[in-house]
């Protein structure tokens, strides 16, 4: 039997449950599972949930951008405490309108409802299959994963990554999302690397809940120090100099005295 069967042999199913326990170990709900084991849901607001839900998240977000820009390059997405990301090469800058546009692609893929399905390959035949798939990150990746491992990927419709997982069952559980910003990363977070695009984005199960982060985002903006700070003319800071190195304005300077005395 699997996992979801057998919990909803106990009455344990029920929309919020994203994955299962497994003797403790977190599993997909597919998972097969023998006599004795120790099932037991998992939903969004375990730890482990929140993760399966955004490295889908994630995973949705990579097949959308190679539906838009197949000559994309695809390296690494994870799951992050505040949502997910997913560095990518591409001659194409991401702007907000393109992120717009990726954003849109997602609803498309959310709303077919892929089932995510996942197979293993030998490594030689790993290599081989992303090379064709002109993934080159992904083969550089493959060679790093250890001798003896499974080299697994994970299949929604045309498109395959290469990833451990576990997953959500389907790319419709994914109800609701938000692209926030993309920004620059040395590939390995090495300088000498070449610099490639990550967008982050965040996801929850409900409407109600990602408006809810969002507000509360916007609203440590408001207070947020560096921003204060600077409107107030306690500090400001040069390029020469460093952005990690405020400069003391006269009014900061009164008020770091002030509080000394």
């Amino acid at each position: 039997m699997t996992a979801y069967e057998i919990l909803k042999e106990k009455e344990l199913m029920s929309r919020e449950v994203l994955a299962a326990f497994v003797n403790g170990e977190l599993a997909e709900l597919s998972q097969e599972v023998k006599d004795g084991d120790d099932v037991k849901p998992c939903t969004f607001a375990d730890a482990e949930g929140k993760k399966i839900f955004r490295h889908t998240a994630s995973h949705v977000l990579a097949q959308a951008v190679k539906r838009l820009f197949p000559e994309a390059k695809l390296t690494i997405g994870p799951a992050i405490d505040s949502g997910f990301y997913y560095d990518i090469d591409s001659d194409i800058a991401f702007s907000p309108d393109i992120l717009a546009k990726i954003e849109a692609e997602m609803k498309k893929i959310v709303k077919e409802n892929i089932v995510l399905e996942r197979f293993t390959l030998p490594r030689d035949e790993a290599k081989k299959f992303m090379k064709e798939r002109n993934e080159p990150y992904k083969v550089l990746l493959i060679d790093r994963i250890p001798e003896g491992s499974d080299i697994s990927f994970y299949k929604q419709g045309n498109f395959v990554d290469l990833c451990s997982g576990p997953h959500l069952h389907s790319t419709g559980a994914i109800k609701a999302f938000k692209l926030t910003q993309c920004t620059g990363a040395y590939w390995e977070g090495n300088s000498a690397n070449k610099v490639l695009q990550r967008i982050y984005g965040t996801a929850f199960p409900t409407k109600d809940e990602l408006n809810a982060y969002l507000e509360e985002q916007e609203e440590a903006k408001k207070r947020d120090h560096n921003k204060i700070g600077r409107e107030l003319e306690y500090f400001t800071t040069v390029d020469y100099v460093g952005q990690g190195l405020p400069i003391m304005l006269p009014k900061g300077a009164r008020v770091i005295q002030l509080l000394q005395r």
